[in-house]
């Protein structure tokens, strides 16, 4: 009896009783986090820069955001699977080239089309160097200072990194990383809408609120952009605390808004390395033949694994003729759905579909 009390007050003096959910913890660590390098970066909240306030406030709401997404979607049943064994398989070979082709150069996208290819290095590289500049700035982690010999000093979190020339290279593309990250965006971004307006099957698939408006947003976030460097650089700085203003207000609308659109796949997207890594390791164990043509169309592991998290959804598809609708490759199980309404088997006939491996 009392080991079972002690067991009790063992248990609930867990971490994990101090907060309301999963989602709650996660936030409070990472806004401490935050907060710690913060204060480390800005050596003790002594350098802060309050034009940097809003974007600030944007960013923690947006990894607010982040996170209640990444732990809706990381709850799923068939998410729990393969991030816990894309985890234990981190560590692969082959994990360095899937990242580089994944997350560097895209060659996935590359089989679609050059054009496609291009439009999203644009893009997600220019979204990439945005993000490396602006987020060390808005948390303080990075800023510069200058004497009066005409050289910059580089501060990475409250240490003097390197001394570089006013008028130098690094110095120049230090000062116009941002205005190069918005052409490559808007270069990327007008591309995106050339093909999506004049594509007819694109114009069919898509909508305006999910796929046009993201666009739209990165595009006024680029203009604006280079519009505050043309009004300091030619105007004499005309303007420019509007401008500034609008482009502040719009960078902090998307990052709010990142999270919960179709944007949300670039903070995602790491994880295709653990789903490519999933499929290659038991794709090379043990591939599951169709119960119905033969053909190796699913390693052994994804299809238990697909018919366990059926099982939990309480979605059982076991059939009549002795297996599960699993087992079947995507051409079988279409037939064999087919054969269930029309009462041919059309599961039975050996000829598959004539688009059954196209790619795009």
């Amino acid at each position: 009896m009392e080991s079972n009390i002690s067991t009790t007050k063992k248990q609930g003096r867990s971490v994990n009783d101090a907060f309301a959910s999963h989602f709650a913890k996660s936030m409070f660590l990472s806004v401490a986090g935050l907060a710690i390098l913060t204060f480390i970066g800005t050596r003790m909240f002594t350098h802060v820069d309050l034009n940097l306030y809003g974007y600030m406030v944007g960013t923690i709401v947006f990894i607010g955001g982040f996170f209640y997404r990444f732990i809706a979607w990381g709850e799923r049943p068939p998410t729990k699977i393969f991030i816990k064994k894309g985890l234990k398989l981190l560590f692969r070979k082959s994990t360095p080239k899937t990242a580089v082709n994944h997350l560097a150069i895209y060659d996935f996208i590359r089989n679609r089309g050059i054009y496609r290819w291009v439009q999203h290095i644009l893009i997600g590289w220019g979204c990439v160097l945005a993000c490396l500049v602006t987020f060390p700035l808005v948390f303080s982690w990075m800023y510069f200072t200058m004497e009066d010999n005409g050289y910059y000093t580089i501060v990475l979190f409250g240490m003097n990194v390197m001394n570089v020339k006013a008028d130098g290279i690094i110095a120049w593309l230090s000062y116009n990383a941002l205005n190069i990250a918005a052409i490559m965006v808007t270069a990327g971004v007008c591309m995106a809408l050339n093909r999506r307006l004049k594509n007819m099957q694109a114009r069919a698939e898509q909508k305006f609120m999910y796929d046009f408006l993201p666009l739209y947003l990165l595009l006024f976030i680029s203009v604006t952009g280079l519009l505050l460097t043309v009004q300091n650089v030619f105007l004499h700085g005309w303007m420019q605390p509007q401008m500034s203003l609008i482009h502040q207000f719009s960078v902090i609308v998307t990052l709010i808004y990142l999270p919960f659109g179709k944007l949300a796949h670039i903070p995602f997207r790491p994880m295709s390395v653990f789903a490519r890594n999933y499929r290659e390791h038991y794709g090379e164990q043990h591939m599951k033949e169709c119960k119905v043509c033969g053909d190796h169309f699913v390693s052994v592991e994804q299809s238990n694994d697909v018919i366990q998290v059926l099982g939990v959804n309480e979605m059982e598809f076991n059939m009549q003729d002795g297996f599960n609708l699993a087992e079947l490759c995507l051409p079988c199980r279409r037939k064999y759905r087919i054969s269930r309404f029309s009462g041919f088997a059309t599961h039975q006939v050996k000829v598959k579909e004539a688009n059954q491996n196209a790619k795009g």
